[in-house]
């Protein structure tokens, strides 16, 4: 018996959907979360981009007191990286991974995806894209960091060795500090992965500009082949 899919939030292209993104809301967010920067980005309405925001489970989350509330793992500690939620890390591994094959079951294939996020959405995209075994068209991976690092060289799929990578944080994140950014980037660089770095000066938080630097990525990763 398998999982149910989680629910998700979806903004459809006018025509037909040619590619997707898949992106994941933060801790305690929900799936409601960045739909209003899809118009920001002025996206060309010929790359045909299906937008899926999935809803992260309800799980009590340690640094909260246990409180409940959507997370894509529990966060045991603020002192990153250490102390981590293996289980709750690869079972939302698990429910992306479901998303990106109905995607593909809807005839979006594996390399017009794209798997974004931000902050444990970010992780997770990171985490899960990195692992996958077929190539996606990119990772988008906004104001987080590499979860389970450790494991990364052991687990990572050579499909996504040279899949386009948007590693972006603010440079006055008090939440996750940008040198967890800046190391996750030292680790990708040092595996081989192209990863595109961009810092901005916010907190942990999305700005204008990153929004248009997003946009003109995606517009890249996402070009219709011309014949």
């Amino acid at each position: 018996m398998t999982d149910p899919l989680l629910t998700t939030v979806e903004i459809e292209p006018a025509g037909t959907a040619r590619s997707s993104v898949i992106w994941m809301h933060g801790l305690g967010a929900d799936a409601n979360d960045f739909g209003p920067i899809v118009p920001e980005m002025r996206l060309p309405a010929e790359l045909g981009i299906r937008f899926v925001f999935p809803n992260a489970p309800v799980r009590p989350v340690t640094i909260n007191g246990g409180m409940r509330m959507r997370a894509w793992y529990d966060v045991l500690t603020m002192d990153l990286p250490r102390r981590e939620d293996p289980d709750g890390v690869y079972d939302s591994e698990r429910a992306l991974v479901a998303l990106v094959e109905r995607e593909k079951q809807r005839g979006v294939p594996a390399e017009r995806i794209v798997l974004a996020g931000f902050s444990q959405g970010g992780a997770m995209a990171l985490h899960t894209g990195l692992r996958y075994p077929d190539r996606l068209a990119g990772i988008l991976a906004l104001s987080c960091y590499i979860p389970l690092a450790d494991r990364l060289s052991a687990e990572r799929r050579p499909a996504n060795q040279h899949t386009p990578l948007f590693v972006a944080h603010g440079d006055y994140d008090a939440v996750i500090p940008m040198r967890y950014g800046q190391m996750s980037v030292q680790r990708l660089e040092s595996l081989g992965y192209p990863s595109e770095w961009h810092d901005y000066g916010m907190g942990h938080e999305v700005c204008l500009e990153e929004i248009r630097d997003i946009a003109g990525w995606l517009a890249r990763v996402l070009a219709v082949p011309t014949v």
